[in-house]
């Protein structure tokens, strides 16, 4: 069986080098036309292959994938596919893999098949990939915790006591999750200028972006349930782009102990496409050094971060695309597999489709930085653009893209973008 990540496969499909979806990726998303309705798809170069279509055309027959197939390719959410359990994603990405492969013929030359099971990615809507129950945002990045902390806290002693001992989250909503592509509102909320005596209402004027990944919850737990830091893994399915857009000044006004509230639940933008863990396999990296040692529940060895390349770009209504952030998700302190074993260790329980954000992913470079907040140091460094304006926060007509990717003997897997644009506030009577 020929690993669907080997560096020399390539596919009869014609791939540009830099294209995010080689034949070793093949993520997986939910796409619908005006004739086929809501898919489930795999990217490979420009094109979607329809999962669906392949089933019905029988190249799945022999995968025991049980009485679901090929329904379970025909929904508005992974989520019942990925309830199928890893050995049910390896197949049929294996599978794929095979099929598509330069030497195969059995798709390849079948003309009837291949018409109606590639797509061209600009012909399909791309949908929210999963369907969240619950959503957690994370906040894992040391250097991002630093920044913060030192914008609104003691220079001296930026990190909260707790920090370095406890990966620290909120739940947030998840029913503001939009897919990319769907443009935002600036959100209204009280919010109190430093030298002002009394708050007001109106739109958020700090507006700001957050470059994040996700993880995709796998697996499902019982209420009571624990996950062991070293099986955590075994509950991922794959990861996301996320942008999880904040009104700082909200956010300020409101903040209290148990975490943001109105600042951040107006919405949050994932990319189309999740790609596995398999495919990230090749990327794994180590850590940095936790000091001091995390409890024993939390201690792990080998390698648990991922070496992905991030971007963040603004483009403001009618002008051309500034890159304002080059940042990478390898540096996270806390890891993807530390956050789910800490959140489940209180026995709450995990349900299939949750997301789980990083936390704003910086660096340690001024140009690495993940939200304006610290571009912008608070407003009072203001970013400069391709069309000579700038911007302290984010402004009515402004697109932000995240983009992403991991590259290594060759071969570049991308997780595509995530996009959305500011729309103006709604208007309130009050």
């Amino acid at each position: 069986m020929i690993n669907p990540n080997d560096p020399s496969l390539h596919s009869w499909i014609d791939i540009a080098p830099e294209s995010d979806f080689p034949i070793q990726n093949l993520p997986f998303g939910v796409f619908e036309t005006a004739e086929r309705g809501p898919r489930l798809g795999v990217a490979i170069g420009e094109y979607v292959l329809d999962l669906y279509a392949v089933a019905q055309f029988g190249y799945f027959e022999d995968l025991e994938l049980g009485k679901k197939m090929p329904k379970v390719f025909r929904r508005r959410s992974l989520n019942q596919f990925i309830a199928l359990g890893r050995p049910a994603w390896r197949a049929v990405r294996q599978r794929v893999s095979e099929l598509l492969r330069h030497d195969n013929p059995a798709l390849r030359d079948q003309q009837e098949a291949m018409r109606e099971c590639l797509l061209r990615q600009d012909e399909v809507q791309m949908l929210r990939p999963v369907k969240p129950h619950n959503y957690t945002d994370f906040y894992s990045s040391i250097e991002h915790a630093t920044n913060v902390g030192t914008m609104f806290r003691d220079p001296n002693n930026a990190l909260l006591p707790n920090w370095r001992h406890i990966p620290i989250g909120y739940h947030g909503r998840a029913s503001s999750i939009v897919v990319s592509g769907t443009d935002l509102r600036r959100p209204n909320g009280q919010r109190k200028a430093p030298d002002a005596t009394a708050p007001t209402f109106g739109p958020s004027q700090q507006l700001d972006f957050e470059l994040e990944m996700a993880f995709v919850v796998g697996r499902p737990t019982q209420l009571g349930d624990t996950v062991p830091v070293q099986n955590a893994e075994d509950y991922i399915f794959g990861l996301m782009l996320f942008n999880d857009w904040s009104a700082r000044d909200i956010q300020s006004w409101e903040y209290v102990p148990l975490g943001p509230f109105l600042g951040k639940s107006f919405g949050s933008s994932v990319s189309p496409w999740v790609v596995t863990l398999d495919a990230l396999e090749p990327f794994r990296i180590p850590g940095p050094v936790q000091e001091p040692e995390p409890l024993l529940y939390l201690r792990q060895t080998g390698e648990h971060n991922f070496d992905i390349n991030l971007e963040v770009a603004i483009a403001p209504e009618g002008g051309p695309e500034t890159a304002v952030s080059h940042a990478n998700f390898g540096l996270m302190y806390w890891s993807m597999a530390q956050q789910l074993a800490h959140h489940a260790s209180n026995g709450c329980n995990q349900q299939v489709g949750d997301l789980y954000a990083s936390g704003t992913i910086s660096g340690t470079t001024p140009d690495s930085l993940g939200s304006m907040l610290e571009l912008s140091w608070r407003g009072t460094r203001p970013v400069p653009l391709a069309d000579g304006s700038e911007r302290k926060f984010l402004q009515d007509g402004d697109r932000v893209t995240m983009r992403g990717f991991a590259q290594k003997d060759g071969v570049r897997i991308g997780f595509g973008e995530v996009t959305g644009k500011v729309l103006p506030a709604n208007s309130l009577s009050l």
